[in-house]
């Protein structure tokens, strides 16, 4: 065979698996595009198949926002695409209130789903572009949560109130925060009963998932605007007991998601939106001390934990 006989060969062969190549390639886009399922014609709400146990596809597993596995799926209404994580989705409608795949406005965001009329509703505030006369208000520290329909920190002059009795635990974590103080660091060994951990242990063990709801749950009473005041309405004690548990699904979502220890401070970054920047470090700093911890009951790691300054007791 000549030299040019051989290199005409040559040139089929590659020429072939070239075409090969973009035919297989034109084929995982397209499945790639007609897996990303459709909103349905009708209003009826409906649970998505996944989370009711079914086996799906991978591409239907994964968060069109962040490529990622989903592991808290929330559905977006009332378009009803559900292709996201929970975290990713209500990051997403917190700079736009659109639906990432159709564009469409987002109302709510269903999540924690159950059973087909057993879930949790965040209602989703519409945003709108940012304009001179709304610059006064959103810059201000106190307004952070307005937009994302969290109650604004109270600022300014307000009628005297005067709080329930609290019990001691609730008034020893308040000392935590106003003095800014971060619980003692305790190594991981068998001595100790201390271990590491990581999102992917947390998001495949309901246990720490059940024990990190215990310990937020109480911690986010130390955030007093997140919760109703005496003298409120109630419809505003039904908005505040919602943000709360709002919070709490978010965090734990969070935590099946982001290393709480990253350099890079990504966890830090979600909360501060809700918490503030120095409040949500030393939250984090804390949930990750408890549930490293032995214990399964707040009460006792609140007997244990160590601080480089005495709390307040009484």
């Amino acid at each position: 065979m000549s030299s040019e006989q051989a290199a005409l060969e040559e040139g089929s062969r590659d020429h072939f698996w070239l075409a090969r190549a973009h035919s297989r390639r034109d084929e995982l886009i397209i499945r790639a595009i007609s897996s990303f399922p459709q909103p349905d014609s009708t209003t009826r709400k409906r649970m998505p198949t996944s989370t009711a146990g079914s086996t799906q596809g991978d591409s239907e597993d994964t968060c069109v926002i962040c490529l990622s596995p989903v592991t808290e799926r929330a559905t977006a209404s009332p378009c009803n695409h559900y292709t996201f994580d929970f975290v990713c989705l209500v990051s997403w409608l917190q700079q736009r209130s659109t639906c990432p795949l159709c564009k469409a406005q987002v109302a709510a965001v269903q999540y924690d789903w159950r059973s087909p009329t057993d879930y949790k509703s965040y209602t989703v505030q519409r945003t709108h572009p940012p304009t001179n006369a709304s610059h006064s208000r959103t810059d201000r520290p106190g307004s952070l949560f307005a937009p994302y329909g969290l109650p604004s920190r109270p600022r300014g002059p307000r009628r005297p109130y005067s709080p329930p009795i609290e019990d001691v635990a609730l008034r020893r974590r308040r000392d935590v925060y106003r003095r800014k103080l971060y619980s003692m660091h305790v190594g991981s060994n068998r001595f100790s009963g201390y271990r590491d951990i990581s999102p992917r242990l947390i998001a495949n063990s309901p246990e720490l998932q059940s024990k990190a709801r215990a310990w937020i749950r109480r911690e986010l009473r130390v955030f007093t605007y997140l919760h109703t005041e005496s003298e409120a309405s109630s419809s505003h004690a039904v908005t505040t007991s919602s943000n709360a548990e709002f919070l709490l699904s978010y965090i734990v979502s969070i935590l099946k998601m982001v290393d709480l220890r990253a350099s890079n401070g990504h966890a830090e970054n979600l909360l501060a939106e809700y918490l503030g920047r120095e409040n949500s470090k030393l939250f984090l700093h804390e949930l990750n001390n408890w549930l490293r911890s032995p214990f399964t009951k707040v009460e006792a790691w609140d007997r244990e934990v160590q601080y480089q300054e005495d709390l307040e007791l009484d």
